[in-house]
């Protein structure tokens, strides 16, 4: 299975803010959508970075509550590890455990065109697991 099919029947929405928004923007954000990372793009609509809730709470347990008035750029992560639609769910995990990262960019034709999550690569294997059980009960129940 493909990162594309976990887009496809997740959907592909993106939420983001731009680089001069404020940790409190950013918390607002997560928290209106009910998700761990924001993309932060540019003027171009090109990644600049990401910013997910552990940044948020890293900035806040080393700066206080004033880190919350700071702009995102100071806090996202700027090397930013991304896959294409056709990558395997396989190469995905991957990236994401060698990383320590819980979410993983999607890029289509150089462009943002969603993000997956280790909760949707979790889900994923979890029917992967459960359709081989029931292959093999049928298989067996057949012998």
């Amino acid at each position: 299975m493909t990162v594309g099919a976990i887009l496809n029947e997740k959907g592909a929405s993106v939420v983001s803010t731009p680089a001069d928004s404020t940790l409190a923007d950013v918390c607002a954000i997560l928290k209106k959508h009910r998700i761990g990372v924001v993309m932060v793009l540019d003027n171009d609509g090109n990644i600049a970075g990401i910013l997910s809730e552990r940044d948020v709470v890293g900035a806040i347990g080393k700066e206080g509550a004033s880190a919350l008035q700071r702009k995102t750029s100071q806090f996202m992560t700027t090397q930013v590890e991304t896959c294409v639609e056709d990558d395997t769910i396989i190469h995905a995990m991957s990236l994401m455990t060698k990383g320590r990262f819980r979410h993983l960019p999607v890029m289509r034709d150089g462009k943002i065109h969603g993000v997956i999550s280790i909760g949707d690569v979790v889900k994923w294997r979890i029917e992967q697991v459960e359709r081989e059980a029931e292959e093999m009960r049928s298989y067996i129940a057949m012998a």
